[in-house]
């Protein structure tokens, strides 16, 4: 496992400022009732996985960027609600953002991460790079 994940999840107070609220931008909406989307990050033996829980939004309402071993999570919805009566129209509009940014450790594969949504939850796949993989136990003979 990696040193940097072991680390921040034994660190209660490193975790609160990774994932913290100053590494995203938030607009207060019904949508995320005043916060973002629950994030779970796992590891394994191939690299890690981060789901988000984003029900209610759409593939397209969905950005990720990868800068360096930074990667940024973001939503954009847009709702517009117009209710027409006789004497006067009502027009609401309806915003929902955030973003989370996480940095990468070095033994992730840029140019491989994938990310699928379905069923309300954003899975992003980060495999590790081949010489970061953990590698079976082996003997080696005296000369």
């Amino acid at each position: 496992m990696s040193t940097l994940v072991k680390n921040h999840f034994a660190n209660p107070s490193y975790v609160n400022g990774f994932f913290g609220k100053d590494l995203f931008n938030e607009l207060a909406n019904p949508a995320f009732a005043g916060s973002v989307p629950a994030v779970n990050v796992v590891e394994n033996k191939e690299g890690f996985r981060i789901e988000v829980a984003a029900p209610g939004l759409q593939k397209s309402d969905f950005k990720l960027n990868l800068e360096k071993n930074q990667l940024t999570i973001s939503a954009q919805k847009e709702q517009k609600e117009e209710n027409a009566n006789e004497k006067y129209t009502r027009r609401e509009f309806k915003y929902a953002s955030f973003q989370r940014t996480f940095t990468l450790p070095n033994s992730v594969d840029g140019d491989k991460i994938e990310a699928n949504y379905a069923d309300g939850v954003l899975s992003i796949a980060l495999p590790k790079r081949e010489e970061a993989k953990e590698k079976p136990a082996r003997t080696i003979d005296i000369a």
